[in-house]
């Protein structure tokens, strides 16, 4: 069972997923204070959290920043907005999935349990990495004699399957495959804006030309003199 909080205002919307959700038995939370969105978002410490974006205070777009600056908790955005000129702006706030209304039940529930799945996923080397960086699996933080970062859920998982490829390409393809359950609800450009998240963390600690696009065929991670 997880516990999954969701940002929502309509009682309808509310109802009908917590109802799917229960199914799998899962715990859905809602929010009581629309002036304190982030706060109970950090306070309930669920295990995923599901977005609106047109909402009653400010939208969740904002919200998923303030809470993105407080927790590393797994975001998925559901709402009616034009998924072309929003998804982009959700992504690069801090959300690690999309959906658009009115959408399937049935995928719904495949993203959550794909994202579920892929965060508590416990590995017998929590500690990874390559030359001096060091990249802890279980709580998403990179770190090296320049400081450490903090990666979202989604940039964890991409940064672990460059690091095990060792300083070869893996296809964009692959990429969608292993991140999203095949990439069917998903574009490019939704992994190319988290290439970007990533490759912008990585630029704090040093390491701003690690990430490399090779044109034509996905990303590579250097690992070692080139």
């Amino acid at each position: 069972m997880a516990h999954i909080f969701m940002v929502e205002d309509n009682p309808t919307m509310i109802t009908t997923v917590s109802k799917a959700l229960a199914k799998w038995q899962h715990q859905v939370t809602t929010v009581h204070n629309w002036s304190q969105v982030a706060q109970e978002v950090v306070a309930n410490q669920p295990d995923l959290v599901l977005f609106d974006i047109t909402l009653p205070s400010f939208d969740g777009f904002y919200w998923i920043q303030e809470v993105r600056k407080r927790s590393t908790v797994p975001i998925i955005v559901i709402s009616a907005a034009d998924i072309d000129s929003n998804v982009m702006h959700a992504v690069a706030a801090g959300a690690d999935d999309y959906l658009m209304k009115p959408f399937s039940m049935a995928v719904l529930l495949a993203k959550v349990q794909a994202l579920l799945r892929r965060t508590k996923q416990k590995t017998n080397q929590a500690v990874i990495g390559w030359g001096t960086n060091r990249f802890n699996t279980l709580t998403n933080v990179i770190r090296n004699d320049q400081g450490s970062t903090q990666l979202t859920p989604t940039e964890g998982a991409m940064l672990t399957v460059l690091i095990h490829h060792g300083n070869q390409a893996v296809k964009k393809e692959q990429l969608l495959e292993w991140l999203w359950q095949g990439g069917k609800y998903l574009d490019d450009n939704t992994l190319n804006v988290n290439v970007s998240r990533l490759r912008h963390k990585l630029s704090r600690l040093g390491l701003a030309a690690a990430l490399v696009t090779e044109r034509g065929v996905g990303y590579r991670l250097v690992t070692g003199d080139e």
